[in-house]
């Protein structure tokens, strides 16, 4: 995120600003003493113009990036249970799209901030039975079943049944949203 941020020449202030993230959590993070959540990286890879796998993702490769199993980035965990949403892998602009894995066990649930206008998610079930709300909308997948949907309201992803629930998210965002800011030299 400092790498991103300075390139800007944008001040902590500034990207507090831009983010909706306040000052004290930014300086956290930079200084790699909390593990924000999705939401706020989301927030915060909106406002720098860029995607959330180009903030978690260290590999520089630009032609072909392998990640290998076990080498995605663990970005949810369950309080009470070992289920986990894993980025795999994803995309820069101008087709940005991010593949993540999912496992839930009873009880589980998350709830997805907005995305910009025009992000759509587009979730598989492998395993189980998975329950999505959107907006007021609420349906239920089994394992094989697909959906997908426009992801710019509050969205809820939660189990519904027993033993474990394994799926697979896609995050496409729109080329539109990813273009990268203005330079700013005031701050």
């Amino acid at each position: 995120m400092r790498t991103e941020r300075t390139a800007r020449r944008w001040s902590l202030d500034t990207l507090a600003a831009r983010s909706g993230v306040s000052k004290g959590m930014l300086v956290h993070i930079e200084q790699d003493r909390t593990n924000p959540s999705i939401g706020t990286l989301c927030r915060l890879a909106d406002a720098l113009g860029t995607t959330l796998s180009r903030l978690v993702e260290t590999s520089e490769s630009l032609s072909v990036r392998v990640v290998r199993a076990g080498d995605g980035v663990l970005l949810w965990r369950s309080e009470h249970s070992p289920g986990r949403g894993v980025l795999l892998v994803g995309s820069e602009p101008p087709a940005s799209l991010e593949m993540w894995d999912w496992r839930m066990y009873e009880g589980d649930s998350y709830e997805g901030e907005s995305h910009i206008v025009g992000t759509r998610e587009t979730v598989s079930v492998l395993h189980g039975s998975l329950e999505i709300q959107v907006a007021e909308e609420s349906i239920v997948l089994h394992t094989g079943d697909s959906a997908v949907f426009a992801a710019d309201c509050t969205h809820i992803y939660r189990h519904s049944g027993e033993g474990e629930l394994h799926f697979v998210l896609a995050v496409a965002q729109p080329q539109s949203a990813l273009l990268t800011p203005t330079l700013d030299a005031s701050g």
